[in-house]
């Protein structure tokens, strides 16, 4: 599988918004589950959103829920986590997987049993 191609990242105040996109290339996405993670030097790698594919299952970290929400773009090979209500401590390299549907989504997100990585995009929120 190609190297996923992550964009999006950028810096923004407190409140702000950004979007994340992650594109899938070389495979039949419907069979995957495509998640968002970020890492925070010193901290473990979180898993903040994960969907499948073919169903849009979801899963959101509980520092996610009500503000950020992940999506399919249509039938393009492309996730976006669109991200709201910006806080400082959302500040990370983020990062996103992909992997067949082989676990419950929630499982895959929990857990990162991603085989495919991207090479991280960074999110910076402050004043």
């Amino acid at each position: 599988q190609s190297q996923l191609v992550e964009s999006g990242g950028g810096s923004v105040q407190p409140g702000g918004s950004l979007r994340l996109s992650c594109v899938v290339p070389g495979v039949t996405l419907d069979y995957y589950v495509i998640g968002w993670f970020r890492q925070v030097p010193g901290k473990e790698r979180e898993g903040v959103s994960c969907i499948a594919a073919d169903n849009g299952s979801t899963y959101y970290a509980d520092s996610a829920k009500g503000r950020f929400t992940i999506s399919r773009a249509g039938a393009k090979n492309t996730v976006i986590l669109q991200m709201n209500n910006l806080k400082p401590e959302d500040t990370a390299v983020y990062y996103c997987a992909a992997d067949i549907r082989i676990y419950p989504v929630q499982v895959m997100c929990e857990r990162g049993v991603f085989g495919s990585w991207g090479q991280g995009t960074r999110v910076t929120v402050s004043a």
